[in-house]
C-alpha cells in the first residue's frame, strides 16, 4: 500500500516510528516516556528509522 498523503504518513510515523526503546531490556515505550514500563530503567533512546520512506 503506497502512502502519498502527508497526513497519513504523519499518522503512520507516529504509530510505527515515534517510540522510545529501553537500552536495558529492549522494550518499546511511548515517545514521552521518562522510565521504562517494564524494568523502570531511565536509560531510553529514540527508536531508529530504517529508511526515509516509511
Amino acid at each position: 500500500m503506497s502512502l502519498r498523503d502527508p497526513v497519513k504518513i504523519a499518522i503512520a510515523r507516529s504509530h510505527r516510528i515515534d517510540k522510545t526503546v529501553c537500552r536495558s531490556c529492549g522494550v518499546t515505550n511511548p515517545p514521552r516516556a521518562t522510565k521504562c514500563r517494564k524494568c523502570r530503567s531511565k536509560n531510553l533512546r529514540p527508536k531508529r528509522a530504517k529508511s526515509a520512506n516509511l
